[in-house]
This record gives structure tokens, C-alpha cells and sequence, in this order.
């Protein structure tokens, strides 16, 4: 297969003009026309003035100011070399390079620039503090939407430097409009192929009177609308997950220990309200200030977050003690109060893990399972819980051997037997949970990527495509395509063998420290991220 990696920076050198004491030699074609001006031996011819040859008098002289002559072996030759290697970086052929993290490292005084032709569609935003994770909130705005400007909804936590600086913010990004330029047509790239002699000016004109109004729309150019409500949240979030199956419940995991779960519903119906949708009474809701659930039975903080995508209502928790406690929606949940959640304590710390450092960094639920979840663990350790079996994990398996913590996993939503997983060793891999049932010898990868330099902070699976997947780290965010199989071709590329996997299909960089990415659930192919830099929302232009 051809596959392409489209890196979105580049790396250019700075040029300097030349000043103006700058010493140059005269080039011998200077000479000779200087000589051929002005010849010693020849007088100038004088012509009688007549009514046909009328005498022009110029009354100021031309004036010649000539160079200082810099001999061989001064100092002029350095500034000869170097004024010619300035003069050719001016002219346009200043040496430009891709970077890449993955075999490049930032060099002092290397200076990165965006080329935004690799995107569809790139916007960045810079909080007052930054956020360590994020969560994208499902509309009512349609799915698999392609159609420029682009809306979202988004519910983000911020880490302030003071506890009672906090916030939960719930924010609305409108008019994300194309910013890689206009997209050719298929026509204007066969007339480029063919040349202007095949140009037929009639069909020109018969097609940009046809032209659609979608196209239309899609070239207009404005600027991004940002809309945001801030709940005040006491502490840092560590994790911020919304309810898959209804939106306008978020849930929240906090430094101080606390989960809190809040209704945002208020907050929609006034996005929705600026946006003139109707259906919507004219009376304002109370907006809700606080959560109105809150948990404080773990014995610490934690990480490991995530709603059953097949259980309206039913959460997991893990925190840093290796306890996992499981929430069941009550009667009364609906009703959004104190008493919306039954919480167990399911699982603790047992002799099947790691226990010096039992700590759980991720959980995700079972994508067709209502009663199977699995944890990320610290010491190199993946398990697999059923909810009806308390006490005891069905599966637990060593995957890194040099006991590397694994910081991150991910359920593939279409092929429920694959899951991904991303260590604190920069190792990201691609497991088979068919393959884990085997205790005597241990799980073997489907694929395993040893490219990355930095420990991998997030991943998650595509939406709607089962062989996609985005995978971030400290230095940026990439994307996969774990279809594509490696061509066996001798002498090509051998520089980049096992650095650059030819599955890798796009890299996002230039945040500092990236720590979440996610994939919009409705728009095609749209990804979003979290850095200490602050947010970014692009569409890749190869997907």
C-alpha cells in the first residue's frame, strides 16, 4: 500500500541582508562595460544643429560612483561567500525540513512553523490555566457531519494554582471554518494535468454557474465564536467524563479525592438559546452552581475514569490505592440528587498485582459488555473485572516485563475483542483479549510500536473506524492506521526502518506536553487535544 506521513511543521534557516558597507570584488562583466563606455583614444563626433538634427543639452551630468576593488586573500572574501549564500536563501532557496519527534529532537535556536496545508482545519485556544483532560459532548446536530463551519461542545478542568481556583468549564466552539485553503476540484486538477490547450472556457463557465451552495459555504471565511459557563470545582481535576447516553450529566475527578458529578443542563439550553434553535420556552433556567452528587468514599485521588457505554448511568472509579468502586444508577436518578448513585467498593488490592505501587491509571468498560470493565495498572499489569464476580479479576496479565507502569488503555468500540494500551515506557500496543484467557505463557501483541521516545499519555480507538486509532505523548499526537501493511522493499528507506512505522499516517505537534486526545463522536475525523500550552482542534487533510 502508498501511504503518506504528512508532518505539520517545518524547520526553516534565518536569513540576514546583506548591510550596506558590505564589501563586494567587480566581476569582470563589470569591467568590460565600464571599458566598452568610455574609450580613451576616440573623440566624439560634433554634428552641426539643423532643423532635422536638433541638439539636446542635459543639464546635469551622470555622476558614477565606483565600488572599492577587494583584492584576493583580504577579508572581503569571507563577506563574498557569505553575501552570495544570503542573496541565494532571499531568492527562494532557503533549505526547508520536516520535523518529526519520533527521529528529530528540537535543537537551541530551532524554530518550529505550522505548515497548515496539512490541515483540513486547524484552530488553537489558550486558557487562563491549562487543563490535564477534557471530554467532547454529544448534540443534536446530526452525525458523521463533514460540512464546514464546524460547532462542538466541550466540558474541561482546569489546574489552577490555588485549590479554590478551579473550574469546570463547559465551552462551545462555533464557526470552526477550513483553514487549509480551498479544496481543488476534480476538474481543476485534470486541467492541470492536461494543460490550458485543453481548457474549454464554455464547460468552465457551465460549471461555475452550477457550482454547489455547499462548496460555496464551505470557502467562507470567519472567525471562530468561543461561548463558556465556568462551574467553580474546589481542587485540580485530575479526569472530566461525560455520559455517553445523555450529555448534560458530567462527571469529575478531583485532587482533593472527591468524585462530583454535575447537570449541566441549564448550560445547554443557553447555548442553545444564543443560537436562536427552537423548541425552547422563553423562561430561563436556574442555572445549577454545584453537583448535585458527590462521593468521597475513596481513600485517595485518582486518574481512572469511565461511563458504561451500554448502561445508562453505571461508573467506574479507580484511584491511586488500587481500589476500583463501581456506581449503579438508583430510582431516583433521574431526578439528579444526592441519592442518584449506589456506589460499591468492588475491587481492592490482591496478591494478582502489582502490590508496592497498586495504583489504577485507566479504566475503560466493555463497548457490547454491561458487566465488563478493564484497569490499567501500575507495574506493567492489565485486568479484566466482571462486575456479577466481586472480589477478584476474571483475567490479569503482565504485559511489559520491565515492570513500566501502563498508563493508558482503549477499548475499540467496533471490534470488542482488540484493545490498545500505552506505557509509561513510550511502548504502544495492540492486544487480542481472545489471547488473554493463556496464564502459563504470556500474551503476545497483534502489533507493538517501540517508536515513541516519551510515555504515552492518551489513546483512543476512531469512532467509525475499527483500524484507526490516536495515540499522544509529551512531544505530540499521532494517528495510525493500523491496516496498512509494510512493503518488503530493499534499499528504501532503510534510515527509518522500525523509527517511522509505515502505519503512521499524521503528526500534530507543537503543543507543550500533550496529556489527552480525543476523537469527536459526530464529526468525521475531527481530533481534539489538551496541553499545558492549551487546546487544539484540527482535521487532518489525508483523513
Amino acid at each position: 500500500f502508498l501511504f503518506s506521513i504528512i508532518i505539520s511543521f517545518t524547520t526553516t534557516k534565518l536569513s540576514i541582508t546583506m548591510g550596506k558597507k558590505s564589501k563586494r570584488k567587480q566581476t569582470s562583466s563589470t569591467s568590460s562595460t565600464h571599458k566598452a563606455s568610455v574609450k580613451k583614444d576616440d573623440k566624439p563626433t560634433i554634428l552641426d544643429e539643423t532643423p532635422d538634427n536638433l541638439r539636446f543639452e542635459d543639464p546635469f551630468e551622470d555622476e558614477f560612483e565606483q565600488e572599492d576593488m577587494v583584492m584576493d586573500g583580504e577579508e572581503g572574501d569571507d563577506d563574498i561567500e557569505n553575501n552570495l549564500k544570503e542573496e541565494s536563501e532571499l531568492n527562494g532557496n532557503a533549505k526547508v525540513q520536516s520535523w518529526n519527534p519520533l527521529t528529530s529532537s528540537l535543537d537551541p535556536g530551532m524554530k518550529l512553523e505550522v505548515d497548515e496545508s496539512a490541515y483540513k482545519m486547524h484552530h488553537s485556544l489558550t486558557p487562563e490555566w491549562p487543563a490535564l483532560s477534557f471530554d467532547i459532548l454529544r448534540d443534536n446536530l446530526g452525525e458523521s457531519r463533514t460540512r464546514f463551519p464546524h460547532s462542538m461542545l466541550v466540558a474541561v478542568g482546569t489546574q489552577a494554582d490555588r485549590p479554590d481556583r478551579n473550574k469546570l468549564t463547559i465551552m462551545k466552539l462555533s464557526d470552526l471554518c477550513r483553514t487549509g485553503g480551498k479544496q481543488k476540484t476534480e476538474k481543476e486538477i485534470e486541467d492541470e494535468i492536461l494543460g490550458e490547450e485543453y481548457n474549454n472556457d464554455d464547460a468552465s463557465d457551465d460549471d461555475e454557474e452550477g457550482q454547489d451552495e455547499d462548496d460555496i459555504e464551505e470557502q467562507i471565511d470567519v472567525d471562530p465564536i468561543l461561548e463558556h459557563f465556568s462551574l467553580k470545582h474546589m481542587g485540580g481535576v485530575n479526569r472530566v467524563r461525560a455520559m455517553p447516553q445523555n450529555s448534560e450529566v458530567v462527571a469529575t475527578w478531583s485532587d482533593t479525592g472527591a468524585v462530583n458529578v454535575y447537570n449541566i443542563r441549564s448550560i445547554l439550553d443557553n447555548f442553545n438559546r444564543s443560537a436562536g434553535m427552537d423548541g425552547l420556552s422563553s423562561r430561563t433556567r436556574k442555572m445549577a452552581k454545584d453537583p448535585f452528587f458527590v462521593y468521597k468514599g475513596h481513600s485517595t485521588e485518582g486518574y481512572a475514569m469511565d461511563w458504561s457505554p451500554v448502561t445508562e448511568g453505571q461508573l467506574a472509579t479507580g484511584d491511586c490505592d488500587g481500589n476500583i468502586h463501581v456506581w449503579s444508577p438508583s430510582q431516583s436518578f433521574s431526578k439528579y440528587c444526592n441519592s442518584s448513585f449506589v456506589v460499591n467498593r468492588a475491587y481492592s488490592p490482591n496478591g494478582e498485582g502489582n502490590i508496592d505501587n497498586p495504583s489504577v491509571e485507566d479504566i475503560q468498560w466493555s463497548p457490547t459488555e454491561g458487566t465488563v470493565l478493564a484497569a490499567a495498572e501500575c507495574g506493567g499489569y492489565v485486568k479484566i473485572y466482571d462486575t456479577r464476580c466481586a472480589g477478584r479479576a476474571m483475567l490479569s496479565n503482565k504485559i511489559h516485563e520491565n515492570n513500566a507502569d501502563v498508563n493508558v488503555i482503549s477499548w475499540n468500540p467496533i471490534i470488542s475483542n482488540l484493545m490498545a494500551t500505552g506505557g509509561d515506557d513510550g511502548l504502544f500496543s495492540v492486544w487480542d483479549l481472545r489471547n488473554f484467557q493463556t496464564k502459563d505463557v504470556p500474551p503476545q501483541p497483534l502489533a507493538r510500536f517501540t517508536c515513541h521516545k516519551k510515555p504515552i499519555t492518551s489513546m483512543e480507538w476512531h469512532p467509525s473506524d475499527e483500524s484507526m486509532i490516536a495515540v499522544s505523548d509529551e512531544d505530540g499526537t499521532y494517528i495510525y492506521d493500523l491496516s496498512i501493511e509494510e512493503d518488503d522493499v530493499e534499499g528504501e528507506n532503510v534510515e527509518l526502518d522500525g523509527v517511522i512505522p509505515p502505519q503512521l499516517l499524521f503528526v500534530h505537534c507543537g503543543s507543550e506536553s500533550t496529556k489527552e486526545v480525543h476523537w469527536h463522536p459526530q464529526i468525521t475525523s475531527m481530533v481534539m487535544t489538551t496541553a499545558l500550552s492549551g487546546y487544539s482542534v484540527f482535521v487532518p487533510s489525508n483523513l
